[in-house]
């Protein structure tokens, strides 16, 4: 089994870095292909670099994605999610869609913590988007990053648990979720200092694709999410050209 790991920013460090945390739950015989963004910003934490983030995701796929049995969008607020879902006969995951539905299912109500303040309204936007608006207590953004919070993770932990604590207490959030290729892999460090449960972005984002890949669903035929109509297109790479010409 082959997964294809898209980073659609341009930090390979951060694809490393998700990739490592995601390796341990991979069951044997799985081989992660991990693709780094091949033009945009550094670390995403706009609107408009999020809109630049979704092409790239989609010229990643094209790139590397024929042979791969399923897709994890590997970038906090998922962009160009739905646009990857649509062109792909593969199952697709994002990190902010995956962690949004292990923390409903396990407390209903949660918060999301995550670095970047520009994040509050995207993330709340997306989280209504997909279903899950009446559960979201809070986004909590911390001033620094998930890029600064990266290259310090040990030096974060408390920031972090403060302000899962402070959400939990004041929003009433019964589960946290640590968003964010920058903070992989800190949920269990921060879990100690936090009476709640607080979910790795990562992490759930392949359990969630390992669980759609256990039960292969059908690409549907009409509607939704189903193959776009050829187009011609002006200006993309090769292989995206080709992929929406003939999708």
């Amino acid at each position: 089994m082959r997964i294809l790991v898209i980073n659609p920013n341009t930090m390979p460090e951060m694809t490393a870095l998700v990739a490592r945390v995601i390796q341990p739950h991979l069951p044997p015989e799985t081989t992660l292909v991990p693709v780094t963004g091949r033009f945009g910003a550094q670390y995403v934490a706009s609107r408009s670099a999020s809109a630049i983030a979704a092409h790239a995701a989609l010229d990643a796929f094209a790139e590397h994605g024929e042979g791969c049995d399923g897709v994890y969008l590997a970038c906090f607020g998922d962009p160009g999610l739905l646009a990857l879902k649509e062109i792909a006969r593969v199952p697709v995951v994002g990190m902010a869609e995956a962690s949004s539905r292990l923390a409903a299912a396990k407390a209903g109500r949660f918060s999301m913590v995550t670095g970047g303040e520009r994040w509050g309204p995207m993330l709340r936007e997306f989280v209504s988007a997909i279903g899950f608006g009446e559960n979201l207590a809070a986004v909590e953004t911390v001033a620094p990053t998930g890029a600064d919070i990266a290259r310090d993770p040990e030096g974060s932990i408390a920031m972090l648990a403060e302000a899962c604590r402070r959400t939990a207490a004041r929003d009433g959030a019964g589960a946290v979720i640590l968003g964010g290729a920058g903070l992989a892999g800190l949920a269990a460090k921060v879990q100690p200092h936090v009476e709640v449960p607080v979910i790795c972005s990562a992490e759930a984002g392949i359990r969630i694709l390992l669980d759609a890949l256990g039960k292969p669903s059908e690409k549907p035929e009409s509607g939704d999410l189903s193959l776009p109509a050829p187009v011609p297109s002006t200006g993309l790479s090769d292989k995206l050209s080709r992929l929406l010409a003939q999708p």
